[in-house]
């Protein structure tokens, strides 16, 4: 078996798969984060939660309703949607014009009340999710063996990230969004109803969480702190990519769980604060994020 600095490929581009696996989650959950900020100007700290949501609506879908993972992988992110237009509709809509600060200490509040509330129904040990049976297996590909499963993550994340890249920057409906975000009263001129259109894009922007979720849930234990342990590093991916860029959360966060992967073979002991240090790297550089906009 071929080696590359004295690591076998299959375990190098197993580790890489990992990375991947792990992106797919930064970028799915860093763009509903960016999608938030940049078109509602929120700084959403319940996203974990709402994360750590979808996966428990999979789970309980199955343990008390036997609705498969399929049906779930839509029905989770519509219930954790209308969630947060539940959420956006009582709370948050009332913040809008005030300081950044009142929306993150909100959105904390809720983290912890939701975290909380689940932490004290089923505790803090994980709930096991079956993989999908069309899922299970692996495939030989002669340099590695792709766990199925695995790959589907890679690819449903991908097609989903920029699937909502494309509409919301490419389309008259994002031209829309963007419009109603900068200007509400132009854009209220031409019959469009701005709230109920921001209301909407909060609750896409958590349904995307959920959807990570989802995707999640066979591949982790679901606990109630399975998002508080991977928000911080996902904020640093927004921050990284740049505060409100729709492209620069999803090549971030893909990017970064691919060197986070790297890294655990060549530097173990830096795998844990490689993106923080990176972070810190970029935000003395460039203070607006890699793909973000000067001001």
């Amino acid at each position: 078996m071929t080696d590359i600095f004295g690591i076998p490929i299959q375990a190098l581009f197993g580790q890489l798969l990992l990375g991947l696996v792990n992106g797919s989650f930064y970028a799915m959950l860093s763009l509903g984060l960016a999608v938030i900020f940049g078109l509602l100007n929120v700084i959403n700290f319940a996203h974990g939660a709402l994360y750590m949501l979808g996966a428990f609506v999979a789970w309980m879908g199955l343990s008390y309703f036997g609705l498969n993972y399929w049906i779930m992988l839509i029905v989770a992110p519509l219930i954790v949607g209308l969630f947060g237009i539940i959420i956006e509709k009582l709370l948050l809509k009332h913040l809008y014009k005030l300081d950044h600060l009142y929306g993150l200490l909100l959105t904390f509040g809720l983290t912890l009340l939701i975290e909380g509330l689940f932490r004290s129904f089923y505790g803090v040990s994980g709930q096991p999710y079956p993989t999908p049976d069309a899922l299970r297996g692996a495939t030989n590909l002669g340099f590695m063996i792709l766990p199925n499963y695995r790959g589907w993550v890679v690819a449903a994340s991908i097609i989903v990230c920029f699937a909502t890249w494309y509409v919301i920057e490419r389309t008259r409906l994002g031209a829309l969004l963007r419009a109603g975000t900068e200007n509400p009263r132009l854009v209220e001129s031409f019959g469009v109803n701005v709230p109920r259109m921001i209301t909407l894009t909060y609750g896409f922007g958590v349904a995307l969480a959920g959807f990570a979720g989802v995707l999640a849930a066979p591949v982790l234990q679901i606990s109630p702190l399975m998002g508080s342990n991977l928000i911080i590093v996902v904020f640093a991916v927004v921050v990284i990519g740049g505060m409100g860029s729709i492209f620069g959360a999803i090549v971030t966060g893909l990017g970064l769980g691919v060197i986070e992967g790297l890294t655990k073979v060549f530097w173990p002991e830096a795998s844990s604060t490689v993106v923080f240090i990176i972070m810190a790297i970029v935000l003395l550089i460039r203070p607006a994020g890699l793909f973000g906009k000067e001001k």
